[in-house]
């Protein structure tokens, strides 16, 4: 058994254990492994240190990887949660494999599945979600599952255990630490302590019901797909929508390659078994196509990535930009003749307050890009605001930014303006940008 320990409470908690129950329930402890995260400089490096003490205090080898997951989470178009699960569980994997373990143990707890639990009924989660942390998936077992994390923290202070704790943990940019600090002692004040216990329960129960579900999706799938795997449209829609959803999502994983698979992006694939005619939705990572038997759930084609450009825009003046087609051009003046209200119902051209007459540069994004968008509540990052927008993946690196001398994007082109540089006042002393293609209008 391979142990996954990030130097926290709960994992330094679960390689002791381990280490004590080995001999008892007759299996070995193979090693430890640790994920460092690309994030938090030295203390991440501490972490990873500790873990490597403790494995030498446990006499077992200690396996570490290391990925940057901010700059792959937007290379992804992925949130920075699910890229650093998908690719933590894949040098979990790796690990596993050089070591010849048969099972890998994470330390999530009762309060991990409550918080689970919650953050999923918060999206409006189906069966699947609400089924929280499973006990075991795969090789992937969780011992402590049933444990509280009040009990853990006990167990290790009477033990003279210290543990690390990670910043990351309270950073509220994390839905699940907004979730730990605000939610849970909301519902533990309105329910008392036990309401924890009464959610992980609430998880289990849905978990069983959840595998009978699934049970009977596998036995629907034999009338439901076809001999070429694709979905048989009329089938699909004579079964109850529980078990047409099992079948359209692992549909879409086997496609994906085991992607996390959202209700919505379901939903979005089964709506094309109402219509006749050819259609096709795109989802991340798979191509989902209406024919005239059915469903063809494939992998999506990947495009060719479009290569970063930067080019310098005097003020005034033009440029062309290098590969993308496009003629960009500042000039100085007042708010034109149609007002604000025209001029930011279109995508071609916005009027900014607030810039000189230094050299801009328009470029393509680059990562750690982020802004206030005009009207916003506050600063954003690019990545989620091409997501806001529905912004295909393959076209994100083809949207030109205008940024200022200090860096400061100012223009999204075609999507918003940074809301410091919006105009305040019709009589205001203006930059006016404009974009078009060579040749033509955008």
């Amino acid at each position: 058994m391979l142990a996954a320990v990030s130097g926290g409470a709960d994992s330094l908690a679960l390689a002791l254990l381990l280490t004590r129950l080995a001999p008892v329930h007759n299996f070995t402890l193979a090693g430890l492994a640790h994920f460092h995260h690309g994030l938090r400089g030295a203390d991440a490096d501490a972490d990873q240190a500790f873990v490597a003490a403790l494995a030498s205090r446990l006499g077992v080898p200690c396996l570490t990887g290391r990925d940057d997951v901010a700059a792959r989470a937007t290379e992804a178009g992925e949130s920075f949660e699910t890229t650093a699960r998908r690719l933590r569980y894949a040098f979990l994997d790796e690990a596993a494999a050089s070591l010849g373990a048969a099972l890998i143990a994470t330390g999530h707890t009762a309060d991990d599945q409550a918080e689970t639990l919650v953050m999923r009924m918060m999206r409006g989660a189906g069966l699947h979600g609400l089924s929280g942390i499973r006990p075991r998936n795969g090789r992937v077992i969780r011992p402590l599952l049933g444990v509280r994390r009040s009990a853990i923290e006990t167990f290790l202070n009477e033990a003279g255990e210290r543990w690390r704790d990670d910043a990351t943990n309270v950073d509220v940019a994390f839905a699940r630490n907004r979730v730990r600090r605000d939610v849970m002692p909301a519902l533990k004040a309105a329910a008392g302590d036990g309401v924890v216990d009464a959610l992980a329960r609430s998880a289990s129960l849905i978990q069983d019901d959840a595998e009978e579900l699934d049970r009977q999706a596998i036995e629907m799938a034999r009338s439901v797909v076809l001999s070429d795997g694709r979905l048989d449209g009329a089938a699909l829609a004579r079964v109850n929508p529980a078990i047409a959803r099992r079948l359209v999502r692992a549909a879409i994983e086997r496609a994906s390659g085991g992607r996390f698979v959202s209700l919505e992006q379901v939903d979005r694939a089964r709506s094309l078994i109402k219509g006749d005619a050819r259609q096709v939705v795109q989802l991340p990572g798979v191509t989902v196509t209406r024919d005239a038997d059915g469903l063809r759930i494939a992998p999506a084609r990947r495009e060719p990535a479009s290569p970063p450009f930067e080019a310098r825009l005097e003020v005034p003046g033009a440029v062309e930009l290098p590969g993308a087609g496009l003629l960009m051009s500042a000039e100085l003046g007042t708010v034109p003749e149609g007002g604000l209200t025209a001029l930011r119902a279109r995508g071609d051209a916005v009027a900014v307050q607030g810039v000189g007459a230094a050299p801009l540069t328009v470029r393509s994004r680059r990562p750690g890009d982020a802004l206030r968008p005009l009207g916003g509540p506050g600063r954003r990052k690019l990545q989620d605001v091409f997501v806001d927008r529905k912004l295909a993946r393959a076209d994100r690196d083809r949207v030109p930014l205008v940024v200022d001398e200090s860096g400061r994007i100012i223009w999204v082109v075609g999507h918003t303006i940074a809301d410091e540089f919006r105009v305040t006042s019709a009589q205001a002393r203006v930059l006016l940008l404009t974009v078009r293609r060579v040749g033509g209008s955008v």
